[in-house]
């Protein structure tokens, strides 16, 4: 088999994916810039050379880290816009799925929220365009809302916004088997962006 053909396969995919998760580990104990490339190599068990098998250079692995995540991310906002049912409904679902992804990937939120101005501009504008496309499924929803006449929002574009700052920094201070689970955590910022803490 080629090498061309190696890289095709689910070994090689398999491989790199659990190279890609040790370095958003790395670079979020200890930032991108602190890591060099031999800490990384020791870290995966990999020679220069073999390292570079599975990766074309440390920058690309910030583009990696970042599609190992985004892709389930807008996979759930495209889910969410075409489900049946109202624009609550979906908003909820779409805050499970939102949750349960940034807390199976917290190092790797935390690396590319933190370091994507590392990448090269390219790469950057395909986090931006990534980034961007999410947040209009988010406003795609809340414009539903607001024709149905569900939602009353003077800005959807502010709302949907607000709507991501509640749900994005969570890997912060989530810890799994403490207090918090992913429903508790997925109901109460939902209760509280739907219908809000003043007593009415």
């Amino acid at each position: 088999m080629a090498v061309g053909d190696r890289r095709n396969s689910r070994a090689w995919e398999r491989r790199r994916n659990e190279i890609v998760d040790e370095a958003a580990r790395l670079f979020a104990a200890r930032g991108y810039h602190a890591t060099g490339v031999a800490e990384l190599r020791d870290t995966v068990g990999l020679g220069r050379g073999a390292l570079y098998y599975y990766i074309d250079s440390k920058e690309n692995l910030l583009s990696l880290i970042h599609d190992r995540v985004i892709v389930h991310v807008l996979a759930a906002g495209n889910k969410a816009e075409g489900l049946e049912g109202t624009a609550s409904e979906r908003l909820r679902y779409l805050s499970r799925e939102l949750i349960q992804i940034v807390t199976l990937y917290p190092d790797h939120v935390w690396v590319f929220l933190h370091e994507y101005r590392s990448l090269s501009a390219a790469a950057a504008g395909t986090f931006r365009s990534s980034r961007q496309s999410f947040e209009n499924s988010i406003e795609s929803i809340l414009i539903d809302g607001v024709q149905s006449g569900e939602f009353k929002i003077a800005n959807t574009r502010l709302s949907a916004l607000a709507w991501l700052g509640l749900h994005n920094y969570i890997y912060i201070w989530y810890r799994p088997g403490r207090t918090f689970t992913v429903d508790m955590i997925s109901e109460t910022f939902s209760d509280t962006f739907l219908n809000g803490i003043v007593v009415r």
